[in-house]
């Protein structure tokens, strides 16, 4: 006898609602539209935007003297005459200002000097640079009256001292000659008109056995300075370098405050160039070095102006003039 077995299925109530309108659908597509818009743009990654300008890129400057005027032009033009141009006149600029700073400091032009000989070793060496000022600014203790310069004599007496020894160095015109180059040399003392300097103030190891007689600038001619480099064994109105009468305080351009080793040889590496053509200089005789015993270039120490760079070397070296000692 054969058995059946009966299966109970469940039975599911479907509610059908009433069938949607077109209207329902449009609005449902739209939904879903504005759902992935959203994600296509959290999704977006911006390109990498171009370093260059499309002008750049074509290779033209995008500013223009027609567009933009002369002044902006020369501003920000990326034309490469243009930018050397302002590179230029930017060094130049700076220049000055370097330049104005010194002279406001110094009172002097130009406030730097060359050393271009060895008359003042050990204290100052060829190729020093030497910073100048107006001898009536940074006076020290006891100088000659109606100067600001301390002479040696005074110096020691007061314990004043500039390179080394006591007294200032002083940068004067040789017999107050301005087509001479001018040179920086010690002021030892300082005489009166008519005096006898040999016998009242000249050091005995200096003058040796001379006497006013011997000596062209005894009794001085005017007031002014007896004047000596430190490595010359003569004073300058005897037997030294200068081969100069006695130095009035208005032949006097500037003393000496301070020195920077070296870096006077740019100008003279390009004086020896050029053949002098920067600053020229009268060729100054050394027969009177000889006659002591030291070489023509521990007589004469020779230097020169400077105000700095104008954006190039060759710019330092016009710049400077020049001295002798």
């Amino acid at each position: 006898m054969a058995h059946l077995t009966i299966l109970e299925i469940p039975q599911t109530t479907l509610v059908v609602g009433p069938p949607r309108s077109t209207d329902d659908r449009t609005r449902q597509n739209d939904r879903d539209r504005d759902r992935q818009d959203r994600r296509d743009t959290d999704d977006w990654t911006p390109p990498e935007a171009s370093s260059e300008s499309p002008e750049k890129a074509a290779g033209t400057d995008s500013v223009t003297i027609e567009d933009d005027g002369v002044v902006r032009w020369l501003l920000k033009s990326e034309n490469e005459s243009v930018v050397l141009a302002r590179d230029v006149a930017s060094s130049v600029a700076i220049v000055a200002v370097i330049g104005l700073l010194l002279f406001g400091l110094s009172g002097v032009w130009p406030p730097l000097v060359a050393v271009e000989s060895g008359s003042m070793e050990p204290n100052m060496h060829r190729g020093d640079l030497i910073f100048v000022v107006d001898d009536d600014r940074y006076v020290g203790d006891n100088p000659v009256e109606g100067t600001g310069v301390v002479p040696l004599e005074h110096g020691e007496a007061s314990g004043h001292e500039k390179f080394g020894e006591a007294g200032d160095v002083i940068v004067f015109r040789p017999n107050g000659d301005d087509r001479q180059t001018p040179v920086i040399h010690r002021a030892h003392f300082w005489v009166e008109e008519g005096e006898n300097w040999v016998d009242t103030k000249a050091n005995e190891d200096i003058i040796g056995d001379a006497t006013c007689a011997d000596i062209q600038t005894c009794p001085a001619n005017h007031d002014g300075f007896i004047t000596k480099g430190d490595a010359n064994s003569g004073y300058d109105q005897h037997q030294g370098g200068a081969q100069t009468d006695v130095v009035r305080s208005e032949w006097v351009t500037g003393k000496a405050m301070f020195r920077v080793p070296w870096l006077g040889h740019v100008r003279l590496t390009f004086d020896a160039i050029l053949g002098g053509m920067l600053a020229p200089t009268p060729v100054i005789g050394s027969a009177s070095a000889t006659a002591i015993g030291s070489s023509a270039t521990a007589a004469q120490a020779s230097v020169a102006g400077v105000t700095g760079v104008a954006g190039a070397t060759a710019s330092v070296a016009v710049a400077i003039g020049r001295r002798r000692s």
